[in-house]
């Protein structure tokens, strides 16, 4: 697997992680739990961060791999 591939598979790995993390701030908004509810969105934040790092890693690999 070329590491252009293994930032994409991280990257499918964050989104999950993502979309898991947001049906809990969804649960936690209807319980209303405003202080894990905050904790949450950071979390979100933070792995929407390393989803775009990922994403620009694979990017950069890619064109490195169709310059060689």
């Amino acid at each position: 697997m070329s590491s252009g591939e293994e930032s994409l598979a991280r990257a499918e790995e964050l989104l999950a992680r993502l979309e898991a993390t947001r049906a809990e701030l969804e649960r936690l908004s209807q319980a209303e739990d405003a202080d894990k509810a905050l904790d949450i969105l950071t979390e979100l934040a933070e792995l929407s961060r390393k989803v775009e790092e990922e994403l620009q890693r694979a990017k950069r690999d890619a064109e490195t791999d169709a310059q060689a």
